[in-house]
């Protein structure tokens, strides 16, 4: 029995068609991703920038409202009535000549940071505040110390030490490109330097390499 012949119109319009339906759910999906990356991108930029700008509201209110009180809250090493006092420390500084030297580093490291997610932004930034400024109360001078760079520097050690352990490319990218823009930072962590206060940039910068060989140490074991 003679089967029909084929009709290659349609077999050729039937091929078309699912080729246009692929391409048009591949448009659709790399769309999606897009998207997606977008969303992640804006939701990372608004939290670093939530921070600095947070950082920036208080100065302006303790400096036309409250007529620079603020300065006298920050880390007092050693003493324990005022421990609380510990967490509140980074987002204080002494004026705006102090705050506008620290805003730079904390978006470019904050940025930086971000890359691995907000959640993670976030962990590092609550770790360094409280581990740097344990680290701060039990070995800084008797003076009050305050300021975004603990977190600064925090955030740097996190970097290249991430960098140093995990070795992923973006990972060792990261932390070449801290190194290479602020290098230099490392140096403050030594005494010296009047009213700069060495002793938080140390004890930031230690806690922050430590989140960063930990977490490291889990994307490993993960992968």
């Amino acid at each position: 029995m003679a089967l029909p012949p084929i009709d290659s119109g349609y077999a050729t319009r039937l091929r078309h068609g699912y080729r246009s339906g692929r391409d048009t759910i591949g448009r659709s999906d790399g769309n999606v991703r897009a998207q997606s990356w977008g969303r992640a991108i804006i939701n990372r930029g608004r939290m670093v920038l939530g921070l600095v700008g947070l950082m920036w509201v208080i100065e302006v209110i303790d400096t036309v409202v409250l007529g620079r009180s603020l300065n006298a809250i920050g880390i007092h090493p050693r003493d324990v009535g005022r421990a609380w006092q510990i967490p509140l420390a980074p987002f204080l500084h002494g004026d705006f000549g102090h705050l506008i030297s620290n805003t730079g580093p904390l978006l470019w490291l904050g940025a930086m940071v971000s890359v691995w997610g907000v959640g993670e932004f976030l962990l590092v930034t609550a770790g360094i505040t409280v581990f740097g400024g344990a680290g701060t109360w039990l070995i800084g001078r008797d003076a009050v110390h305050q300021g975004g760079s603990l977190l600064a520097l925090g955030f740097f050690g996190y970097l290249v030490a991430r960098g140093a352990v995990e070795r992923r490319v973006i990972a060792v990218a990261l932390a070449i490109l801290t190194v290479y823009w602020y290098g230099y930072a490392a140096w403050s962590v030594l005494p010296g330097v009047p009213r700069v206060s060495w002793e938080s940039h140390l004890s930031g910068m230690l806690a922050g390499a430590a989140m960063g060989y930990l977490r490291a140490r889990v994307t490993r074991t993960r992968a």
